[in-house]
């Protein structure tokens, strides 16, 4: 029972779902129902509109015909319009050809008759010309003509006048001879009579000066002859006391000279012993001061501790180095030397530190100066300017020997100068066209400890401005050099070479010394100069030269008693070789330039003068004559 309630309950649900459906689908053809009624009122609409537009259509036909009446009507029209188009185009090109062949003709019959006219004018011309050319070669013949007879009448009017003013001009002449025949006689005679009127006169005057002294002789005589009669003998003892004072003075004049030629021997001998005290070889340091071509920011950081005390230190900053850890740190070098020079120092300064060794050459012993550094850092400039070491040296010698012209000694100095280039000897005061072309040899006199250098240029230094002289001679010869090769002045070591010869007239003793002045080529490293080609030979020659001379100062730096010293390596060593040795007083300047730029450079060169500084030489030793 309970299956058919539950069965009953379905039917019943599904039958309501069913009306439910049945009322839905109702009201949907309710829906299409009206949907179709408007379709039809549509549909009905669109019957009706067609039929108007058939209507529409048909009168269009209507026009259309009648449109392609009147087009056809219109063709026809624009079809006799073509034609008599045509017709006028053809009778009007008839025309055309018609008048340009006139024209053609009337420009033929024109051209015809301008040719005519042409030539018959032309024939007219042609005869003109014929008859002006005629007359007119007529009258340049009778110019001609004319103008020969002119000139030849000029040329004898000219001839005979020519003549005429010769024969005026020798007469002239001869009396011009007489006249100054008689002039110069007139001069001589008054130059005569000048001369005996001025003999006159100064005899007139000496006489009248005789005739005044005999006066005053007379008068002193008999001044005299009364003073002797009335007191004789107090005159004679007056007399006798004033000849014993004279001799007494004299004898005290010879001691005082006696006594000053030997204290200059002993200044000579205290002098030296100052020198050997000083050290045989010095080092000077000289900074230059900075340019106006100098970059500017680019100045190095360079300080000199004791500037107010004895000025012998100097500290570089080097470049900031960057460690492992990333730490940034400035390396401090601190050089010592004898003495340094700021760049505020002038010539004059350096001048009076290194005058006790020019006065050791003109005491007889052989004095080496030489200037060490790259290139633009002052080494010409120190040695050779107009202010310079060698013409300040020569004056100081000039004025020493004069002074000691009253101690009985004279001297004789003679110069020459040379440089070294590319290991060959060039005589700068020679001829400019033999500078690398003329050959010449060094000989030493190991004996005499002399060096001859054959084939050189020596000049007598009688006056210091022989030097000056001598100076630009060297300069000119090394500008012609340089306009041939490069700049010599810095590729090259020049050497101006001072003799002095002394002789004492009173006490017999003889002096011989030499002064070298050295300016040593740039000593820039290769690596940093990058030079090729024949730069590239000069370098490795300069650097070969400065090693050898390093070489040398340490070989005699060791003190060793018949050691080996390699002059011969370089010719420039082997030039110096009794200047640089233990008979010798040898002074180094190391210069330095200011700029950041040439750092390295800097203190490469201070290294190296370092090396010097701490070498000893043995002690320098007189040369003199027996």
């Amino acid at each position: 029972m309970e299956n058919m309630e539950s069965s009953y309950i379905e039917i019943k649900e599904k039958m309501n779902d069913t009306l439910v459906e049945s009322n839905g689908l109702k009201d949907t053809i309710g829906k299409y129902k009206a949907r179709a009624n408007e379709l039809d009122m549509m549909n009905l609409q669109l019957t009706n509109n067609s039929a108007a537009l058939q209507q529409n259509i048909v009168i269009l036909q209507e026009g259309n015909l009648k449109l392609q009446q009147n087009i056809d009507s219109m063709k026809g029209d624009l079809t006799s319009s073509f034609l008599v188009l045509e017709e006028l185009k053809r009778k009007h090109s008839i025309e055309l050809d018609e008048t340009r062949r006139h024209h053609r003709q009337d420009l033929e019959d024109a051209r015809r008759s301008a040719e005519e006219e042409a030539r018959r004018l032309g024939y007219i011309h042609r005869d003109e010309i014929s008859d002006l050319r005629r007359r007119l070669e007529d009258a340049i013949e009778d110019e001609k003509a004319r103008r020969r007879k002119e000139v030849e009448a000029v040329s004898t009017d000219s001839a005979m006048a020519k003549q005429k003013i010769e024969v005026e001009l020798d007469l002239k002449e001869k009396a011009l001879r007489t006249s100054r025949d008689e002039i110069e006689q007139e001069k001589a005679n008054t130059l005569r009579e000048r001369e005996l009127i001025r003999d006159l006169g100064e005899k007139l005057s000496e006489a009248a000066n005789n005739t005044i002294q005999l006066e005053a002789s007379m008068r002193s005589m008999r001044a005299r002859v009364d003073f002797l009669e009335s007191d004789c003998k107090s005159q004679s003892q007056a007399f006798a006391d004033l000849e014993q004072k004279t001799q007494d003075a004299i004898k005290e004049a010879t001691k005082a000279r006696d006594k000053l030629r030997i204290e200059e021997t002993l200044r000579r001998k205290l002098h030296n012993q100052v020198q050997e005290l000083k050290g045989n070889i010095r080092v000077f340091c000289r900074v230059r001061p900075s340019l106006d071509s100098d970059p500017t920011g680019d100045a190095a950081r360079i300080s000199f501790p004791d500037d107010e005390g004895d000025s012998k230190e100097v500290e570089i900053l080097g470049p900031e180095e960057k460690s492992s850890l990333g730490k940034v740190t400035t390396k401090k070098n601190a050089f010592a030397f004898d003495r340094v020079f700021t760049p505020a120092a002038r010539n004059g300064d350096v001048f009076d530190e290194i005058s006790q060794l020019v006065q050791s050459a003109l005491d007889g012993y052989n004095v080496c100066i030489f200037c060490y550094g790259q290139t633009g850092a002052g080494k010409t400039f120190t040695m050779s300017s107009a202010d310079g070491m060698i013409p300040r040296a020569v004056r100081q010698i000039y004025d020493t020997a004069k002074s000691l012209e009253e101690k009985g000694w004279r001297y004789c100095m003679e110069g020459s100068f040379v440089e070294v280039y590319n290991e060959n000897i060039n005589d700068l005061l020679g001829k400019a066209e033999e500078l690398d072309k003329k050959k010449h040899e060094i000989r030493h006199d190991m004996q005499k400890c002399k060096t001859i250098i054959t084939d050189i240029t020596t000049v007598e230094l009688d006056s210091p401005s022989k030097v000056e002289t001598i100076l630009r001679r060297a300069m000119a010869n090394r500008s012609v050099a340089a306009t041939m090769a490069n700049e010599r002045s810095s590729r090259s070591h020049s050497v101006f070479i001072l003799k002095l010869t002394g002789e004492n007239s009173i006490t017999g003793e003889k002096s011989e010394g030499t002064l070298n002045l050295v300016d040593l080529a740039g000593s820039e490293r290769l690596s940093h100069s990058g030079s090729t080609g024949e730069r590239l030979k000069e370098t490795q020659n300069i650097n070969k030269s400065l090693s050898c001379l390093g070489d040398v100062i340490g070989a005699l730096g060791q003190g060793k008693d018949g050691g080996h010293v390699p002059y011969r390596n370089s010719k420039l060593t082997y030039l110096l070789q009794f200047s640089l040795g233990g008979n010798s007083k040898t002074l180094m300047f190391v210069m330095i330039s200011p700029l950041q730029a040439h750092l390295n450079e800097t203190l490469t060169s201070l290294k190296f003068a370092t090396k010097v500084h701490n070498t000893h030489i043995g002690t320098a030793k007189r040369q003199s004559k027996t």
